[in-house]
């Protein structure tokens, strides 16, 4: 069986033991995490999600993906060149369990982006 899930704005088709790349989640290595945007699992098909699925993983690692250059060159008159390189940070984790039902009763915490995490702790200690 397997499922498709969405997560920094991609889909992801996993089944279970699958290996992921994905962006950098707010987790340490180790911790186990629940995606609650689940597109399809086995033959039901959300409109848009499946309700009450969830796919459970565990942080294997945080990762950096390989450096992507761009070089930018204005022509002519009052011309200049400009050399930039990235690093996107990933989060490296293993698919352990599909849940078609029941995943608001599990106690696994939900996966959040990084920066979803810096922002709503930032608001707290705002308010």
């Amino acid at each position: 069986m397997f499922a498709v899930l969405k997560t920094g704005g991609k889909q992801y088709r996993v089944q279970s033991g699958d290996v992921l790349r994905v962006e950098k989640l707010d987790a340490e290595a180790g911790d186990k995490v629940q995606f609650n945007e689940v597109l399809m699992i086995g033959s039901t098909i959300g409109a848009p999600l499946v309700s009450g699925a969830a796919v459970q993983a565990e942080v294997i690692d945080t990762i950096k993906a390989d450096k992507v250059i761009t070089y930018v060159k204005r022509r002519r008159k009052h011309s200049s060149q400009r050399t930039r390189g990235h690093r996107q940070q990933l989060t490296l984790l293993r698919v352990t369990d599909l849940l078609e039902s029941g995943a608001d009763k599990s106690d696994v915490k939900a996966a959040v982006g990084s920066r979803i995490a810096r922002r709503e702790a930032h608001t707290e200690t705002a308010n």
